[in-house]
Parts: C-alpha cells; sequence; structure tokens
C-alpha cells in the first residue's frame, strides 16, 4: 500500500490531516490524484450524503468603486473611472423587484468597498432591499466591509456588526479572505484587511448569531503550504464557533486581472489543483458539512466532477456575477436549475433546493 493510500484509509478511519499531511496531497501529481477524490467522495457521502443542494439566489452589485483594487480583480473601478457606477435607492429596488420576479431566497449584494460608505450606508441598503422583500435572506458583506464601516464611522467591528444584524442581516459573506497567510496578501491584496483582523471579525459574527460562508482564493502566487495553513485557520475557527455554513473553494481567474498582467501571478490553477482543492478540502475539514462547487469559474463540466471529488452544493442560481466575467470567466452569469439536474441526475444523486442556512425547501 501506497503512502498516499495509507494516509486515506487513516483519514476515513478518524484520523485528523495535519497541515504537513494536506500539503503533501495538495502535491499530488500521478494517478494517486484519482484517490484522494475517491476518498473524499466517500468522506463527503458520510458528512453530507447523497443529495446536492442549490440556492435560488441573485447577486446584486451595489457599485464597483472599490478602496483596494486588488490585483487579482478585474472588476474594481476608482471613482473617476471610465465606466465606474454606484447604484441608488430607485437601482436596487429595482433589481430587488426582480430577484423577486424569479422566486429567489435570497440576495447576495457584491461590491467594491466604497471608500465612502459607512456603518449608515449598509444599514440603508439592508432597508431598501427589505422594504421591497421583507421575507428575503441578505447575504451579505464581507470582513473587509465590516472593517472599513467601523473606521469610517468611528465604531467597533463588533458595533458595526451588531447594527448590521439589527437592520435585518442574515449572514455575512465569508470573502475578503483569499488566503490567509499574510505574506501573500501583501502581494495579492495590499490594501485588504490583515488576516488577524479577518479571523477577528468572523469570530465576532459568529458569537453575535450572525452565520457565515468562508472562502479560499487560490492560483495566484500561493504555495501548497499557504493553501494549507489558511485550511488550517478556517479548521481552527469552526471548531470554536461552528459558525461556518460552507467552504467556498474560488479558483482564480487570471485572464484580465493586473497580477497576471504584471506577471505577478501565473495563469490561474490547472485542473489537477482545482480537483485536489475541492478533495483535500473535504477530507481536511471535518467539522464542515458543506464544500460548494463554484460552476461560474469552473465551468458545468468540471463542476459535475467536483461532485465526484468531495463537493455536495452547486451553489446559486446567482443571475449575475460581473466579478467572474470581468475577470475572464465566460459564461458566469446564470444557471438553470434543469441544467443542474441533469448534471446531478447524471451522477446518480438527488438535487434539492436549500435556503442559504441549509435547510431544505
Amino acid at each position: 500500500m501506497s503512502v498516499i493510500s495509507t494516509l486515506l484509509t487513516d483519514v476515513l478511519g478518524g484520523h485528523r490531516l495535519t497541515e504537513a499531511e494536506a500539503i503533501q496531497l495538495l502535491n499530488t501529481r500521478d494517478r494517486d490524484v484519482f484517490q484522494i477524490a475517491a476518498a473524499a467522495d466517500e468522506m463527503r457521502e458520510h458528512r453530507a450524503g447523497d443529495t446536492v443542494t442549490y440556492v435560488k439566489n441573485q447577486n446584486l452589485h451595489v457599485t464597483n468603486i472599490c478602496k483596494n483594487l486588488c490585483g487579482f480583480c478585474g472588476f474594481g473601478r476608482s471613482a473617476m473611472d471610465e465606466g465606474a457606477y454606484c447604484n441608488d435607492k430607485a437601482a436596487i429596488q429595482a433589481k430587488t423587484r426582480l430577484a423577486l420576479e424569479r422566486g429567489v431566497t435570497e440576495i447576495c449584494p457584491l461590491s467594491g468597498v466604497h471608500p465612502e460608505f459607512t456603518t449608515d450606508t449598509y444599514c440603508d441598503l439592508i432597508s431598501w432591499v427589505h422594504e421591497i422583500g421583507p421575507h428575503i435572506h441578505l447575504h451579505a458583506f464581507s470582513p473587509d466591509e465590516v472593517s472599513h464601516a467601523a473606521f469610517r464611522s468611528n465604531l467597533s467591528s463588533i458595533e458595526v456588526l451588531k447594527r448590521l444584524k439589527a437592520a435585518g442581516l442574515g449572514s455575512l459573506q465569508g470573502t475578503a479572505a483569499e488566503i490567509l497567510v499574510d505574506s501573500v496578501r501583501k502581494v495579492i491584496c495590499p490594501r485588504k484587511l490583515g488576516t488577524g483582523e479577518w479571523v477577528r471579525i468572523i469570530k465576532e459574527a459568529h458569537a453575535l448569531g450572525i452565520p457565515s460562508t468562508v472562502t479560499i482564493m487560490y492560483g495566484t502566487c500561493e504555495t501548497a503550504k499557504d493553501q494549507a495553513e489558511h485550511l488550517g485557520i478556517l479548521r481552527t475557527i469552526q471548531d470554536e464557533t461552528m459558525g461556518f455554513t460552507e467552504l467556498v473553494p474560488l479558483t482564480y481567474i487570471h485572464t484580465n486581472t493586473p497580477l497576471y498582467k504584471a506577471g505577478i501571478a501565473r495563469a490561474g490553477a490547472t485542473g489537477r489543483e482545482d480537483l485536489l482543492m475541492i478533495a483535500v478540502s473535504r477530507l481536511f475539514l471535518d467539522n464542515f458539512d458543506n464544500i460548494q462547487v463554484p460552476w461560474g469559474k469552473l465551468g458545468l463540466k468540471m463542476s459535475q466532477m467536483m461532485l465526484l471529488a468531495g463537493g455536495n452544493d452547486l451553489a446559486g442560481t446567482m443571475f449575475s456575477d460581473d466579478i467572474s466575467v470581468n475577470a475572464g470567466a465566460g459564461d458566469a452569469d446564470y444557471l438553470d436549475p434543469v441544467i443542474m439536474e441533469r448534471m446531478v441526475s447524471d451522477l446518480g444523486r438527488t438535487l434539492r433546493e436549500r435556503t442559504t442556512l441549509y435547510k431544505r425547501i
């Protein structure tokens, strides 16, 4: 039996992977990749069953004006740039009405971190949406936006979170995580909050009863060691709070981004790396029930294969993902549940609609 086979047998028997062992799996380059995927699929069956879930949601793009202008992003603009925009109340409520017509249960505001936004701005956004759809779940705002709102409003981050929750925030976006290693962050997102502050704000949200998703954005200039360290931080937080609803692995879309054009980042992850990120995340994060497959970044055929490598959730219908499209993803706007059903039934699995917090509909 090979070293990889022995390790996978141990994991399926209850052994908790170390970061060093995760690095070993992430660096696998031969047919053992398929053994890892098969083990992750077995772990998925144990933790999440044979049902593949999705949520009817709509992304709501508020503004592309951003204080960060990260090198991995093709979406953000400075206020004076051509194409910069910031939607007002009327536009946001028009988008909300459209979402309700489409039968969505979740609205997910996606924005740049506008340098002028305050806590009041984010609370107003929540109220504008709920004026039109009072029962819609608002899955919104990253720890970076919370940090920025706190700075602009002269409040602590926990005070901002309390105000957002009181205004009607349903769950926090665990974005702005990218790679939670500060040496990497200084290269790919130097204007964003650091690892320690990201962790603190996420823990504060969970302590207040605000659940969150969490992401890992891989394929720029980080190493397998950096990826494993990121996953280790997430597992430690989950041990303490159990506040993460899912992991969302985000493969770097490189085409139109400054990092790639400057030769700092490579041309994104390979298919092997994508497969291993889903699979190793499933095996390493033994306290997560849900590993999401981001179809808008991976494409439909690759996404289907990820459901055989540890993934159990197909994210949402989205209806709009300008961030991925602007970075270079060709078809990331909308996925019809009819197509999801074809993908899932072809694997002998069952598709079910869920809420944001993974209750079945």
